[in-house]
């Protein structure tokens, strides 16, 4: 579970298991990597905040609120005719890049473009969850083998936006699908074995 969106904090998360050979097996990998298991490597700080916010993520009419932005976003961009994932997820909305880009194929990653304008639009951070981060290298040196989707996840922080802000990347996103006939698609210029979706670099093709 992630800390960052159920529990309320900055950092962290669980990992619950029922096995206790396994958990062992976590344990010891624990205290290599991140520290002891009575904090893995949290503040103490942190640790009191996840304490709090597992209590306080229960709340309805913190979920109400939350959950209402989430839908709200999602119905403004459905207006704009913006292909989405159905129906609003709770914490997110997830964009079809690959249908907002016919023109890019998924080895040209629209995921990726879609993030970037983005960002260079109104400095609206994304992730992809395409080819990216779930295609695999063509051994034989040709196109990535592709992901079955081309998403892109824009997930709301807990309690930071408003609705003003909500409005505001609405716009953001006006912008951006308007232009979506000139999108330029990347190429992976350097990868490593695993975790490329957070490791590889990137330039556009021309």
């Amino acid at each position: 579970m992630s800390a960052k969106k159920d529990g309320l904090v900055n950092i962290g998360g669980l990992l619950c298991l029922n096995d206790d050979a396994l958990a062992e097996k976590a344990r010891a990998l624990l205290i290599l990597t991140e520290g002891y298991p009575t904090y893995g490597g949290l503040a103490g700080r942190d640790l009191a905040a996840l304490a709090v916010g597992l209590q306080e993520v229960t709340d309805e009419a913190y979920l109400e609120y939350r959950i209402a932005s989430v839908r709200y976003f999602h119905n403004l961009l459905d207006k704009l005719g913006v292909p989405l994932m159905r129906p609003a997820g709770g914490h997110a909305v997830y964009i079809d890049a690959g249908a907002l880009y016919p023109q890019l194929k998924p080895w040209e990653l629209p995921g990726v473009a879609l993030c970037n304008e983005l960002y260079l639009e109104g400095g609206v951070r994304a992730v992809e969850i395409g080819t990216l981060m779930f295609g695999k290298p063509d051994p034989a040196g040709g196109h990535d083998r592709t992901a079955p989707m081309e998403l892109v996840r824009l997930a709301f922080p807990r309690r930071t936006y408003t609705q003003s802000h909500v409005d505001w990347l609405g716009e953001i996103m006006a912008e951006v699908f308007a232009r979506r006939d000139r999108a330029q698609g990347y190429r992976i210029s350097k990868q490593g074995e695993i975790l490329r979706a957070f490791t590889a670099q990137l330039e556009p093709l021309t």
